[in-house]
């Protein structure tokens, strides 16, 4: 065989692309087997306490209705693997909006009418939902998210600090981030036969599988969950939800299939969200801009169902050079959801607040921002010592600088208008871990000349698909047309989840190998395939389970140019540029969607999105897409993402990093970065809103 022109890098369109926007592709709630029930989750209108009496008379009543899960009737589970799924298990109720009941009916309309007509008694206990530096409930954990030490320290920080040339001392403050995918948490379940198949919207189905078959006492042979098409995850389907638990619930209590979409005001509290924090980072430097101290404290919090600590303070471990260094993390458990990932978990927090830390640095210096970064690029990983397998943070910041003709402006704050327009740039570095977990898959090569690959993979709108498809192809030799990719479902060869950027890392090393070794056959079997094909099977866990002597990252520099009506408020961002270094590019057109997605969530990040609780009733403000803000169309003007030739040879056959995360890390820094020079006013609190601008302004 001989090389089709379309390897990996080639900008291919993605394969399910005209299936989604004509309606073909299936999701979760369109999957309908015969006889299919509906259920609507009614959640908690209390912070804390316990359910006392449910009357569900009225509920039943309603035409359509066939029955009424609560504590008291729904089946029993063993003890889950997360007890955010111990739903309907008893009647604590640990935050709002905790599901306390699920009414079950012939459709959609007559399921949300019943759960309108249910009457819940509580007994209700004080709740505490506000989160605060000096909370009496703080304490330090054994580690973060991503097994993270909590805390790490080099030198004597405090001496270094009062012994600085220059001193920064900042606290940086954001409310609540919440995952908003296009597709609500959604699942179909089905009991035949002693079997359970659910259709789920998760970004990891055997991850579901394996979750369903703790939770109802299963083989994980008698499970199947498929994963087919999701709209999106952005990290909260990333852990079994409680959607395709109840589904299953439902399905076992009346022996229908049912399915389970949560409403879209239901989402916030029920599927994760990324937690506020409070980042106090102080920086010590010489004279010429050599950081000679860096201390960055994050205080967040956590539910009293599970610990999820969000590791802010991790990137400062990795970022800058430094003989001195602390970076610790406290909690609170508060009557509060579970917070979980979203998108960049760590990464997104706490790089805003490093790199607003290192814009006001460069103001108190009278140092360009782009060269004080530039003069403390570690030579090794700080914290750990390892030499970086590859660090293109130097490149992308000079590239990206002269991309953006950052050395032409006036680094002056305030000093360009236009009209009530305040005009100003802003610079901010990014950074995100290499990961990779164990993957299996099979390749098949069939006597007519096509190929099947066959990997548990999740696409959620990356184009998995697509890539793997070129990643097979380049190790056959073969045209990405003549390769099928089989994906989503728990019956295909094990694969992890899609998340932390690993995807497309831990996937394709199992079909790079599958599909090389099935080359390899293929070479030496004289003539064509067999009639039933040739197959090949791969395993990664010994590559994969492997510590690496290096430490993998990639890094990324984000430009931004925002206008501030002097008038108003308003926070424009006029142009967007984002400069990466992540290895080997798979797909020049997938990977600039991801990057620019990233980027546009940066921009909400920045400028409109943020919930806090309602303290009195413990629930939050913004839970719906009319009150929690995204960016739309007309808040995306210029944006582009370019990236670098990067040629790591200690990452995996590709060559590749992830990219579906590294977008979001630096871009809020670098819109709030250019706030300040617009305005000359340095905020700390996110998201930028009129209302907290105006002040500055008058």
């Amino acid at each position: 065989m001989t090389h089709a022109p379309q390897f990996p890098g080639a900008p291919l369109v993605r394969r399910e692309a005209r299936d989604k926007v004509t309606g073909a592709a299936h999701y979760a709630a369109d999957i309908a087997p015969p006889g299919r029930l509906y259920a609507w989750p009614v959640p908690a209108t209390v912070a804390s306490g316990r359910v006392a009496a449910v009357r569900a008379v009225d509920a039943l009543a309603v035409p359509g209705v066939r029955t009424v899960l609560t504590h008291d009737n729904a089946p029993k589970l063993e003890e889950p693997d997360d007890p955010i799924l111990a739903v309907l298990q008893n009647d604590r109720v640990p935050h709002h909006g905790w599901p306390i009941a699920l009414v079950i009916a012939d459709s959609p309309e007559a399921a949300r009418t019943g759960a309108g007509e249910l009457l819940v008694a509580y007994e209700r206990d004080p709740h505490d939902v506000t989160l605060t530096d000096d909370h009496p409930g703080l304490r330090t954990p054994e580690e973060a998210n991503g097994g993270h030490p909590a805390v790490r320290e080099r030198g004597d920080t405090d001496r270094a600090l009062a012994a600085a040339d220059v001193q920064t001392d900042a606290t940086y403050r954001m409310d609540a981030l919440h995952n908003h995918p296009m597709e609500p948490h959604t699942a179909t379940a089905e009991w035949r036969d002693g079997r359970l198949t659910v259709h789920d919207s998760s970004q990891g189905s055997t991850a579901v599988r394996d979750s369903l078959a703790r939770a109802f006492g299963l083989d994980p042979d008698r499970i199947t969950v498929v994963s087919e098409h999701v709209g999106g995850g952005f990290g909260s389907k990333g852990t079994t939800r409680p959607q395709a638990v109840l589904a299953a619930m439902a399905a076992r209590h009346t022996g229908r299939p049912v399915t389970l979409a949560f409403p879209r005001d239901q989402l916030a509290e029920v599927v994760g969200h990324r937690a506020p924090t409070v980042q106090r980072v102080r920086l010590g430097a010489d004279l010429d801009g050599t950081l000679t101290a860096v201390c960055h404290e994050v205080v967040t919090q956590t539910s009293t169902v599970k610990e999820f600590v969000e590791q802010a303070a991790v990137p400062a471990r990795v970022m800058y050079a430094s003989p001195h260094s602390r970076t610790t993390h406290r909690v609170t458990a508060l009557d509060v959801p579970s917070p979980s990932w979203m998108r960049a978990p760590g990464e997104a927090p706490g790089m805003y607040a490093l790199e607003s830390a290192m814009d006001e640095l460069a103001s108190a210096l009278g140092l360009d921002p782009v060269e004080l970064r530039l003069r403390n690029i570690p030579q090794t990983e700080p914290d750990s010592g390892r030499p970086f397998s590859s660090h293109g943070l130097a490149a992308c910041l000079r590239e990206g600088a002269a991309r953006f003709g950052w050395h032409d402006r006036d680094p002056r704050p305030a000093a360009r208008q236009e009209g009530r327009w305040l005009l100003g740039t802003g610079v901010a570095s990014a950074t995100y871990p290499v990961l990779v977990s164990r993957s299996t898959a099979r390749a098949h090569a069939a006597a007519d000349g096509t190929f099947r690959i066959e990997v548990n993979a999740t696409d959620i709108g990356t184009g998995a698909r697509t890539v793997l498809a070129q990643i097979a192809a380049d190790a056959l030799g073969a045209d990405p047309e003549a390769v099928h990719v089989a994906i989503g479902s728990s019956d295909l060869p094990t694969a992890p989840l899609a998340g932390g950027s690993s995807g497309t890392a831990s996937w394709g090393w199992a079909v790079h190998r599958a599909a090389a070794a099935l080359a390899d056959r293929i070479a030496a079997h004289p003539g064509p395939p067999p009639a039933e094909g040739l197959t090949t099977t791969a395993d990664t866990e010994e590559e994969t389970a492997a510590a690496s002597p290096y430490a993998r990252h990639a890094f990324g520099a984000h430009f931004a140019e925002t206008a501030v009506d002097a008038v108003t408020g308003e926070v424009r961002v006029r142009r967007l540029l984002g400069v990466y270094a992540v290895g080997r590019v798979l797909n020049e057109r997938t990977a600039r969607s991801q990057f620019t997605g990233g980027m546009i969530m940066g921009i909400g990040m920045a400028l409109t999105e943020g919930c806090g609780l309602d303290p009195a009733f413990g629930d939050f403000t913004a839970k719906d897409l009319a009150s929690y803000h995204v960016p739309v169309s007309a808040d995306t003007a210029d944006i582009r993402a370019h990236w670098i030739e990067e040629d790591d040879r200690h990452l995996n056959p590709m060559g590749s990093k992830g990219i579906g995360e590294i977008g979001i890390v630096g871009t809020a820094a670098a819109i709030g970065n250019a706030v300040r020079h617009a305005t000359g006013a340095r905020l700390r609190e996110l998201p930028l809103t009129p209302d907290r601008l105006l002040p500055y302004l008058l």
